[in-house]
């Protein structure tokens, strides 16, 4: 199996004057092609740090990253911005959609970025919408959609530059209980087709979604086991 993310003995501290505050304390984890992870854990574990530094928005103190064969503990920011864009789609919480653009606009902004000419932008952004069926909703901007088709947008974002890793932090947050189980639905129906999802929660009932759990406590993993009974609504 390849594995998309290596990380060995990794440690992040935060100096606020001469006290060193130790968030993570040498954490070892291996995530290969094609898994569904859910990283947990209380308020204060470290599992924010965690997804910040697997997200390339933060760089470990000390300790290897290997992500999708580079390594980018030690890159520098520049470096780490184009690989954020080229490996990894988010989804955040809060779906962070740009209030002025359609949802296909939304969706087909990452391609900007990289450079892709508007025809292929636009086929590509309709191709992810289709995955996440809101084909028919492309052109409203976000405050005439509902929560979940927000989420769905910013799933469809997520996707569209083809990352090797999805991230999402928190993505049914913000939802009710039948939302949320429609977008655990879609990330299930994602990692089926071949994506590497890794998804930050505190909720239990959503961390069975995925096929493996790993728990952080206190800035170490308290516990990494797989998920035998999977739900399926």
């Amino acid at each position: 199996m390849s594995g998309i993310i290596h990380i060995e003995q990794l440690r992040k501290s935060y100096f606020m004057g001469p006290h060193e505050l130790p968030v993570l304390k040498g954490i070892s984890l291996d995530i290969y092609k094609n898994e569904y992870v859910a990283l947990m854990g209380p308020s204060g574990s470290g599992k924010s740090t965690l997804m910040n530094i697997l997200g390339c928005l933060d760089s470990p103190t000390s300790g290897t990253y290997i992500l999708n064969g580079h390594d980018v503990s030690k890159m520098a920011d520049n470096a780490l911005a184009e690989i954020r864009n080229k490996e990894i789609g988010f989804v955040f919480q809060q779906f962070n959609l740009l209030p002025r653009l359609t949802a296909l606009e939304n969706v087909a902004l990452p391609l900007i970025y990289a450079g892709v000419p508007k025809n292929i932008r636009n086929e590509k952004a309709m191709h992810v919408l289709e995955m996440v069926n809101l084909t028919e909703r492309s052109h409203h901007k976000p405050n005439e959609l509902s929560g979940g088709q927000c989420q769905r947008v910013a799933i469809a974002r997520a996707l569209v530059n083809d990352p090797s890793l999805i991230l999402a932090d928190e993505p049914t947050g913000n939802l009710d209980t039948k939302t949320s189980y429609e977008i655990m639905d879609i990330f299930s129906n994602i990692h089926s087709r071949g994506n590497t999802v890794v998804l930050v929660t505190h909720e239990e009932d959503i961390a069975r979604h995925a096929h493996r759990i790993v728990r952080l406590r206190d800035g170490v993993i308290e516990s990494d086991e797989k998920v035998e009974d999977h739900v399926h609504s």
